[in-house]
């Protein structure tokens, strides 16, 4: 399970890596599944700045809205997908007996569930950086406890 999880990292720096140098330089410019790469990114791609939303005639607004919108959909399928292979993971039950991996998913749809009708492009955003963020420190957390328990296995292994 470590192994995949490092694996993952591994690709992802490595892609990383050849961005910034420029060895493949159709990556820097886009990511694969187009999404933003960084918050600003993100940022820019959801919230129309207010001098520019002036300037617009409705035709290019209406494409515009239609286009965050698709975006945002976009990213917020992006994000639960990710929290539903990430929930894989978590396998050992709770002290009700229930797997975490199920309590996860559940509290996940719920949140999903309580953000859908949100409108406020700068909320949606901070609610899809906000849910990205605590993937991350879950797994990061994961990985962590997964290696202080190998690393315990190993000690109790070694010893007389």
């Amino acid at each position: 399970m470590i192994y995949k999880l490092q694996n993952c990292r591994t690709i992802g720096a490595a892609v990383r890596r050849l961005r910034a140098t420029e060895s493949l330089p159709h990556l820097r410019d886009r990511s694969l599944h187009n999404g933003p790469d960084t918050i600003d990114e993100l940022f820019d791609r959801h919230l129309v700045k207010s001098e520019t939303k002036h300037q617009l005639d409705d035709d290019e607004n209406e494409f515009l809205t239609r286009q965050r919108l698709t975006s945002t959909r976009r990213e917020a399928l992006s994000l639960y997908r990710d929290i539903i292979r990430a929930t894989g993971f978590f396998v050992w039950p709770d002290s009700r007996g229930v797997l975490w991996r199920d309590v996860l998913r559940e509290n996940a749809r719920k949140e999903f569930e309580d953000a859908r009708f949100e409108k406020d492009p700068e909320i949606v955003t901070r609610l899809l950086i906000g849910g990205r963020e605590a993937v991350q420190s879950a797994l990061d957390k994961l990985v962590e406890k997964q290696k202080q328990q190998i690393e315990k296995e190993r000690n109790e292994s070694h010893r007389p």
